[in-house]
């Protein structure tokens, strides 16, 4: 088994060391003291425990020893202990030998206690509480000799409860679901129940916020209770109080506070614990963020509204004070008075030695007390006297100087009853200090006369201050008292100012004044005995302001670090007092300070760790010091105690009268009452924070705090823990006395050893009470509990050691950094300037230092954190899940692996080489410090070399970690959970060690290799390859490699780091980066060389090496340092798995230096084999930029290209496509001018159709071109809107110019079609005004006629002859005028001009954009290639689009997008063969969705086409003499896009051919007449046509430019249509239907009205044919010629049904019959352009269909229209 004490391997063998030295063993299960069997019984079914059961006689007879007797045969190995050994209580008062702890047995384990004066609570596993001790609030108690028996607090039966807590008479529990109950005494309300006095059970305390409605319960962590108080932390971290006294916390006079209430002061603030003593309270509280600390805080007091700061400016110096202090601070009565603590005397006098303590050999209320003497150099280091006599401030020297030989302050020993202490003779003591005292006393007398003071001391000095002189008086500060205040406010205060403003060197003008932290030259030292001698007035008057300070002008207010920015404190509106001659001063240039205390903590930690920036806050009564502030006045409201706030105190604790922090650097600080030495300490002043004295080594880790004794539970030289006691001795036979009866009580002057502490077992914690003492054991069974006590406890010693390294050796190097160090030495008092730091280190070593100084920081942050996390899970949970270091493990690791890096930095450059003088200088040539920090024990070795010994010392803490996590393993089954995370984190840590180890080595090969380089080989500017990062792997100085084809003289040198391979020659030296690396071996079959292929992106050579292990050797390390370089195994990980050799394709950065078109462009992207391949970015020097795909190294796929433009000082923008470096396909390009081009692209040039923006609408000259470019001009057909001009061009174009034939529509209506030249109207043409005027003739220039031609007025007269003179400014006409006869019909039709002859065939026009599509399809020309081939260039197309979609997450597709993109891809006629109906229609679907889909070449054609149909006929061209041409472009459209379809669907028949009828079934016929839109077809089949297969996809599409064009057409044939509609509608449906000839037979006699029918009367209008008219209405919502004429049969169908109903018999039309009928319904419709839908029909519909039924029916709607035009009424 494992052995308690030494971790042994023993087999059923005890091991015990009892204080006489004696060895005892055991082998057997028997008593070693009694030899009797003591067999207790089987736990578990795992083992057998064997326990001691001896009397307590026989063992103290035997001396007791240090081992409990506890035997344990293991059968099966587990991680867990049995029940019975975790949480085993302990208990005792006092501290001598003669103490024996009782354990108190309890079935379940304890895990957590709690005590009052004469009571305790428990909470044991389960979430049980019991009770033991006095209970005078139960209604029956049992009296008893002795503690009582543990009593279980049924009254919380069926309650978990989480945490538990005792004040001096009461008690309180936590349930789980945050509800509180408390118990016992209640007369001030400390339970927080009205109307009781006492309440005897535990009772539920309501917490509620009374800000929400209705009032919200608060949910509380934990409890912490006084005498007459009791506080809550609540989930919010906020701070509830009730019950009495201004250690609530609580604005307010009127007591008790029955309900719990919001401690306001604290709210916002983020509060960790909470503790209480009998009348004060503590709060731990995490620091204010950066953001929240650096906000400036107000000038003002903001209850009495004066000054917080005041400062003045001297000759050369400035003196500031915030000695404001607030009386709201002091519990005042209402008379104005300070009020006392009941029953207690008024506060002991001000002490007038430094060093006196206020404890004394029998009480703390004795009559004579006895001053302990300070040694005289320690005493002026530590506190000085003004000239005027007031006593200065106390340094943060005090604090950090305690616990060590500088703090040579000795306490009184002695009196009655102490002579039972084990500790040197009290009359020795005696005798020492009055020889120390008199020594002093003589040296502080002759040093005041001879500053002048000659103060005699007054028979009363000791009693100076009595109980006429209360706290509570408010002090007043003359304008000469502040002046005097120099020492006390300008060396605290500004030593704060230096920190806060780091800009301003108020340090170096504060120090030359006070060198040291408070000397003053010349001042008075102070006497021992008392304050200097003076008046009694004067010395009243002093003390009165020193008790108004606050904590910050007596307490400790010295900022250490650098970052003293972010700390709580900051001096509003410090910069515009300080007087221009110290701004002046400012300006001395410094090195730039580097915190050393990482503000916030490591931001990846987030909530994992605590938090180590913490503030401790204190409030209530402090007439013994206890709150820590410099004085004994009490606070009404939590204030900071600022000498705490940079200790990184994690635990605060609460005695009657005292108050404990304790920091994770095992230091415990104690302030307040010291009568029985509770404090650990002698040191005076009580008022402020000063640290316990304790043995080096000793690290505490809990603490507890009774009534006058102070419990602490620490590291001892092993891992168990060890406890010792500080405070008063109680006898045996006066523990029942009552507390308040000390007289005769011996006490500790420091903490001692308890000697049963070993007996306990593993301490997990202590807790002290009244005059009580607990302590929490656990029995290591399986070496589980042993493992983690020693993991946390080698944490601690740890973080110990850190900190000790940052404070002695890291902080000092940095504070050398100042430019000027003055000194005076000790034999000449001469100055002398010592080498600044950062000359000796130079600027890139210095950047690297503060470098490794933030890093060892955040090292040494997280160390401290996992510290108090460890030392967190020992005090609770005691188990492996809460282990952070397994859970997250790459917190610690990132840290390790950032440290090391920058140490290797450091060490690369020669820092450490070069800081060895400085800290010679610094050190002393003997460093003793050093070698003991860096565990060297070499002797005469190099300081560089101890420098970086100590730097990498934290390396081996990972090899601990790895040991400890090992250990723990063995506890737990190998198949378990916690095994296998505990063998994983061992790996991890283990394999980092490993890792760091390598690391090392290649950083001081390195720099060896530095160092000795100058002496290899001179090589220009080679020297410049010194950097931080980069590493050596191997060089070739040996000749070991060389250059193939070199000269014979040539001397060629090849060196590999770890980032790049350096080529270097005689003069000159090239940098191969490894990221852009490739090497080939090159076979060796052909030749005896044995050469590696070197491949980088811009050279390619050969290196050929002397032997083929070289060459192995030089392949292996270069593939692996690219390899690490590419992954960046340098920087993290352990570098294992490496592959064989790096991949050939990368992702890597590079700058060009050769390339011509790339030199001195950087490219960061994807490499192949030395290429750019794949996506990347290239970035030129001048400005530009692509980002897109590369292809063999040249810019391919689509690309992001911005080209600056110097003279704009804007940016040319191109995205699209590129193919071999140059755009091509597909783009847009912005230009700086303002242009925009969308279209396509060849050879960096516009070429293809495309469409260019010039300027904008509100330009000089805004303009759009539309159409065919061919390299880089406007070449073939095209569009020009002239937006300025108002004019619109559409014809051909050659070389940016109008050349052949055209058509000119302006704003003002007029109409040309004709020849042009060189940009001009030349040549033959015709022109029409808005009134019909038209010319048709020769032209010479635009709008200008110059020739023969025919001039034909409006009115049918017309010229012929010769016109010379511009258009619209007077022609002048050579010819003849005619005037047509009247009756002469034949020659004006002769004589009409026919639009369109002279313009650009449709089938001519946009010929690039359907070469464009036909490209896609992979055929050169239309019709010309392979069908298969052209379906496979759909799916690349479709699929490469969806990619690009995919990977713009802006651009992302939809699901069914996706889906029906992955239709598209496939050709859905699968066998060849005639197309069948099903096949049409699979066919006419998938046109449907592919030209609905703008990334199927289709569909990108599709909408290319309505863009520019939009383009021509929108706008301007919305000219109605343009409709043919807009007809005969949607016709012609329809042919070249169906013989694509064709192309596509080879079996699809041609134009006009038939599709035979599935079957002959005429039920079958009906549904496919039904569902098709081709709604008339021939009985044999379908006719296959372009209008019906494709017009219903892109007639909608271009429906209303055309229908546009239509209304303009018929504007006046439709106008006299409308009034007649209007003028008939007028008549009722009688009426009307008499009018228009229906046959009475056909008139309704009833018609349905809301469901019913109701019978038509004269008076009845639009009731008649109402469902017909509805009907006809629909064809002005429908697109396409066949649903408009399938619009027209439903109204002739619903014509006949309601003719047939009113009939009741069936009948055959007749065209008489059906036209009166139809005439009527067509004039109900009231469609408004009833002639542009006519025009619609008959330009577009089928051929197939004219002469059919729809034929016949549509004749019938014409007809209608003509007869509605001349329709006659009276």
């Amino acid at each position: 088994m494992l052995c308690d004490h030494h971790m042994t391997i023993q087999n059923i063998l005890h091991v015990s060391l009892c204080p006489h030295k004696a060895l005892v063993v055991s082998l057997a299960s028997y008593c070693i003291f009694c030899s009797r069997a003591c067999l207790i019984g089987v736990v578990k079914k795992q083992c057998l425990l064997y326990l001691c059961g001896c009397s307590e006689s026989l063992r103290n007879d035997l001396s007791m020893c240090l081992s409990v007797c506890l035997l344990l045969y293991v059968f099966s190995s587990s991680g867990e202990d049995s029940s019975g050994e975790r949480g085993s209580l302990h208990t005792w008062k006092g501290y001598s030998c003669s103490v024996t702890p009782e354990r108190v047995l309890l079935s379940r384990p304890v895990l957590q206690a709690a005590l009052g004066t004469r009571h305790g609570v428990l909470l044991v596993e389960g979430g049980q509480v019991y009770s033991f001790g006095e209970f005078p609030w139960k209604q029956s108690q049992v009296s008893e000799v002795g503690p009582l028996k543990p009593v279980l607090e049924s009254a919380l039966s069926g309650q978990r409860v989480v945490a538990v807590a005792a004040g001096s008479f009461h008690s309180g529990a936590v349930t789980e679901d945050g509800g509180v109950h408390m118990w016992g005494e209640n007369s001030f309300g400390q339970c927080g129940l009205s109307s009781l006095t006492v309440v005897p059970n535990p009772t539920p305390v309501a917490v509620l916020d009374p800000d929400t409605s209705p009032p919200h319960t608060i949910r509380v962590l934990e409890l912490a209770c006084g005498e007459q108080h009791s506080l809550a932390l609540s989930a919010q971290h906020e701070v509830w109080a009730w019950g009495s006294g201004c250690q609530l916390g609580l604005v307010t006079t009127i007591f008790p506070i029955w309900k719990p209430q919001k401690v306001e002061h604290l709210a916002g603030r983020h509060v960790l614990q909470v503790a209480c003593g009998a009348f004060h309270s503590l709060a731990l509280v995490r620091c204010l963020p950066p953001q929240e600390a650096r906000r400036p805080l107000p000038d003002k007091c903001g209850q009495c509204n004066q000054l917080l700061y005041t400062m003045t400016d001297k000759e050369d110096h400035v003196i500031i004070s915030d000695s404001h202090y607030c009386p709201l601070g002091v519990e005042l009565l209402a008379d104005g008075e300070a009020r006392l603590e009941p029953g207690r005397s008024p506060p002991l006098r001000l002490q007038s030695s430094p060093s006196e303590p206020l404890s004394s050999h029998t009480s703390a209320s004795a009559p004579g007390l006895q001053p302990s003497i300070t040694d005289h150099t320690d005493y002026e280091r530590r506190r000085t006297v003004a000239q005027n006599g007031e006593v200065l401030t106390t340094t943060d020297s005090d604090i950090s100087a305690a616990g060590t030989d500088s703090d040579r302050t000795v306490g009184g020993v002695g009196g009655a009853g102490s002579q039972s202490s084990p500790y040197p003779d009290d009359q020795a003591v005696k005798e020492y200090l009055k020889k120390l005292s008199d020594t002093s006393l003589v040296e502080e007398t002759a040093k005041t006369t001879i500053a002048g003071a000659s103060f005699q001391p007054p028979a009363d000095s000791l009693d100076l201050l009595t109980s006429d002189l209360l706290p509570g008086v408010m002090p007043v500060t003359t304008s000469s008292a502040l002046n005097s205040l120099v020492s006390s406010c300008a060396s605290a205060v500004a030593e704060r100012v230096v920190s806060t403003c780091e800009a301003l060197s108020l340090k170096k003008r504060i120090n030359c004044y006070y060198p040291g932290v408070g000397g003053v030259a010349g001042a008075p030292g102070g006497v021992p005995g008392g304050f200097p001698v003076g008046p009694a007035e004067e010395r009243v008057r002093l003390e009165e302001s020193m008790q108004g300070k606050k904590s910050c002008s007596t307490g400790d207010i010295r900022e250490e670090e650098a970052e003293g920015l972010s700390r709580r404190l900051s001096l509003p509106g410090l910069l515009s007092q300080v007087s221009p001659r110290l701004l002046r001063r400012a300006s001395r240039p410094r090195v730039q300070a580097v915190p050393l205390t990482p503000v916030g903590g490591l931001p990846e930690a987030g909530e994992l760790l605590p938090s180590l920036q913490t503030e401790v806050w204190s409030w209530g009564r402090g007439e013994e010091g206890q709150l820590g502030h410099g004085d004994n006045l009490p606070r009404l409201q939590p204030l900071c105690i600022k000498c705490l706030s940079s200790k990184e105190v994690v635990l605060v604790a609460a005695g009657a009268h005292h108050s404990l922090a304790l920091t994770t650097q095992s230091q415990v600080f104690s302030w307040g009452s010291n009568s029985s030495g509770q404090l650990g300490h002698m040191a005076c002043p009580t008022t402020i924070p000063r640290l316990a004295k304790l043995s080096e080594g000793i690290r505490v880790w809990d603490v507890g705090a009774g009534a006058q004794h102070t419990l602490l539970l620490a590291d001892g030289d092993c891992y168990q823990p060890i406890l010792y006691y500080s405070g008063q001795q109680v006898r045996e036979a006066a523990q029942d006395a009552p507390q308040d009866q000390t007289e005769g009580y011996s006490y500790t002057q420091q903490p001692v050893l308890l000697p049963f502490c070993m007996n306990l077992g593993y301490v997990s914690g202590v807790f002290a009470g009244g005059q009580s003492c607990v302590a929490l054991a656990d029995r290591n069974v399986t070496g589980f509990i042993a493992s983690l006590h020693e993991l946390a406890a080698a944490e601690r010693k740890f973080y110990c050691k850190l900190s000790s390294v940052k404070n002695h050796i890291l902080r000092p190097l940095l504070d050398l950094g100042e430019n000027y160090c003055s000194r005076y030495s000790s034999a000449g008092q001469r100055p002398w300037v010592r080498e600044s730091l950062g000359t000796a280190l130079g600027p890139a070593s210095t950047v690297l230092l503060q470098s490794l100084a933030r890093c060892y920081s955040r090292l040494c942050h997280l160390t401290g954190q996992h510290s108090a996390s460890l030392t967190a899970n020992l005090r609770r949970r005691r188990d492996v899940k809460s282990l952070v270091m397994l859970e997250h493990a790459s917190i610690f690791l990132d840290t390790y692996n950032e440290y090391c890096c920058s140490v290797g930095n450091f060490l690369v450059m020669g820092g450490f080489q070069a800081l060895a003088k400085p800290s010679l200088e610094f050190f002393g040539k003997c460093p003793e410090l050093l070698q003991r920090l860096a565990e060297s024990s070499e002797e005469n070795i190099p300081l560089s070399d101890l420098l970086v010994a100590l730097f990498y010392l934290p390396m081996r803490h990972l090899h601990e970690y790895g040991r400890l996590l090992l250990k723990l393993g063995t506890c737990f089954e190998v198949n378990s959970v916690d095994y296998q995370k505990l063998q994983d984190g061992c790996s991890k840590f283990e394999a980092l060690a490993l890792h760091l180890k390598r690391r090392r080595k290649e950083a001081e090969y390195t720099y060896h290799f530095w160092k000795s380089f100058p002496g290899k080989m001179t090589v220009s500017g080679l020297d410049s390859l010194r950097k931080p990062p980069r590493r050596l792997i191997c060089e070739s100085s040996n000749k070991a490699l060389t250059l193939q084809n070199s000269g014979r003289f040539s001397v060629n040198w090849f060196i590999l780091f770890n980032d790049a391979l350096v080529h270097a020659q005689f003069s000159t030296h090239h940098v191969f980066p490894l990221a852009t690396l490739w090497v080939e071996p090159i076979p060796e079959e052909n030749t005896d060389l044995y050469g590696l292929k070197v491949i980088s992106p811009e050279e390619t050579f050969t290196l050929l090496a002397c032997s083929s292990m070289e060459k192995a050797k030089w392949l292996r390390s270069i593939n692996q340092a690219v390899d690490q370089a590419m992954s960046g195994a340098g920087q993290s990980g352990s570098g294992a798995g490496q592959r064989a050799e790096p991949p050939i394709s990368r992702t890597a950065c590079y700058t060009f230096y050769k390339d011509s078109r790339l030199k001195e462009a950087t490219y960061e992207g994807r490499w192949l084999a030395g290429k750019p391949n794949g996506r990347g970015t290239v970035k030129w020097l001048d400005g530009r930029i692509y980002t897109g795909t590369f292809k063999n190294g040249l810019e391919d796929g689509f690309g992001d290209y911005v080209m600056p433009s110097k003279t704009l000082n804007l940016n040319d923008h191109y995205q699209g496509h590129w193919k071999e470096g140059k755009m091509h396909g597909i783009g847009t390009y912005k230009y700086a001018t303002g242009e925009l081009y969308e279209g396509s692209f060849q050879d960096n040039m516009r070429h293809g159709h495309g469409m260019l923006r010039s300027g904008t609408l509100n330009s000089s000259s805004p303009s759009v071109f539309i159409g065919q470019w061919v390299h880089d001009k406007k070449t073939g057909y095209g569009v020009f809107d002239d937006i300025t001009r108002g004019e619109k061009y559409m014809g051909m174009w050659q070389d940016d110019q109008r050349q052949g034939t055209g058509i000119i529509v302006t704003q003002f209506g007029l109409y040309y079609e004709g020849a042009f030249n060189n940009n001009k109207m030349q040549g033959t043409g015709v022109l029409l005004s808005e009134d019909n005027t038209t010319y048709e003739g020769e032209f010479s220039e635009d709008w200008t006629l110059n020739g023969k031609g025919v001039l034909t007025m409006a009115n049918g007269d017309y010229f012929e002859g010769t016109f010379t003179g511009e258009w619209g400014s007077g022609l002048k006409v050579t010819g003849s005028f005619f005037k047509p006869n009247l009756y002469d019909s034949d020659g004006d039709k002769a004589r009409a001009v026919k639009l369109g002859r002279l313009a650009v065939r449709p089938e001519e026009k946009w010929r690039a954009v359907f070469e464009e599509c036909w490209m896609r399809l992979g055929c050169e020309a239309p019709g010309q290639g392979e069908n298969q081939r052209a379906w496979e260039n759909i799916a690349v197309a479709l699929t490469t689009s969806r990619r690009q979609h995919r990977d713009c997450p802006e651009m992302n597709l939809s699901q069914s997008h996706n889906r029906t993109l992955e239709s598209l891809e496939f050709n859905p006629q699968q066998h060849v063969g005639p197309v069948t109906m099903e096949k049409y229609d699979r066919i006419r679907h998938y046109l449907i969705k592919a030209c609905d889909t703008p990334l199927h070449p289709l569909g990108r054609l599709m909408e290319t086409l309505v863009a520019v149909y939009r383009m021509t006929y929108v706008g301007v061209g919305a000219n109605r003499r343009l409709l043919l041409q807009a007809v005969n472009e949607i016709m012609s459209y329809l042919a070249r896009i169906f013989q694509l379809v064709r192309f596509l669907f080879p079996d699809l028949p041609e134009e006009g051919g038939v599709i035979p009828e599935p079957s002959s079934d005429p039920q079958d016929k009906k549904d496919s007449n039904c569902a098709d839109t081709q709604l008339e077809s021939p009985k044999p089949g379908r006719v296959v046509s372009s209008s019906s297969l494709l017009l219903p996809v892109l007639l909608p599409l271009l429906y209303p430019p055309l229908f546009t064009l239509y209304a303009l057409e018929k504007e006046r044939e439709d106008d006299v249509y409308w009034e007649c509609v209007l003028r008939l509608n007028k008549q009722p449906d009688m009426a009307l239907l008499a009018f228009l000839g229906v046959q009475h037979k056909f008139w309704p006699v009833s018609v349905p009205v809301l469901g019913e029918r109701t019978e038509v009367v004269s008076s009845t209008k639009d009731a008649c044919f109402a469902s017909a008219t509805e009907t006809l209405q629909q064809i002005s919502t429908t697109f396409t010629p066949s649903d408009k004429l399938q619009v027209i049969q439903l109204t002739f169908e619903e014509i006949t049904k309601e003719v047939v109903s009113s009939l009741e018999d069936s009948f055959l039309w007749s065209m008489d019959d059906l036209f009166p009928v139809f005439l009527y319904v067509v004039l109900r419709a009231r469609i408004r352009n009833l002639g542009s839908e006519v025009s619609l029909i008959e330009d577009l519909m089928d051929p197939c269909v004219q002469h059919g039924e729809h034929g016949i029916m549509f004749t019938t709607l014409k007809a209608c229209y003509y007869q509605i035009q001349h329709e006659k009424t009276t």
